[in-house]
């Protein structure tokens, strides 16, 4: 598992390592994507980024769950999440990943893994 969070900063100056835009604007436009994203959401229909994953909105039905403290039974109400499904390309990317840093990790060398926000982004792909 990584060590580290990939931040809205990072994938600005991802962005803006990439592509080339100022920073202000590779900031505005991480930020615009983040935003729509989370607006569709809200609004309970899917974003799907083809290679990369789904974003869905499921609804739970109400259900009995527990206080761990006390073992008392409390309901919980139903209510609608946001969840993500990866595609299979990023599925086989972490597997590959995983699989890298494994053979790395048994032979003493140093993890094949992304470590910048750009290979991040490129692994993502």
């Amino acid at each position: 598992m990584g060590d580290r969070t990939v931040t809205r900063a990072d994938l600005a100056e991802a962005v803006f390592r990439k592509i080339g835009l100022s920073r202000t604007e590779s900031a505005f436009l991480v930020e615009t994507i983040l935003e729509e994203i989370c607006a569709t959401i809200a609004r309970g229909e899917s974003v799907k980024i083809s290679s990369f994953g789904s974003f869905l909105v499921r609804d739970k039905n109400e259900r009995v769950g527990r206080n761990p403290k006390t073992g008392e039974e409390v309901p919980i109400s139903p209510r609608r999440v946001a969840v993500f499904k990866p595609s299979n390309v990023m599925k086989d990317r972490i597997l590959e990943s995983h699989a890298k840093r494994r053979v790395a990790s048994a032979s003493g060398g140093v993890s094949a893994g992304a470590s910048t926000p750009v290979e991040m982004l490129k692994a993502a792909e």
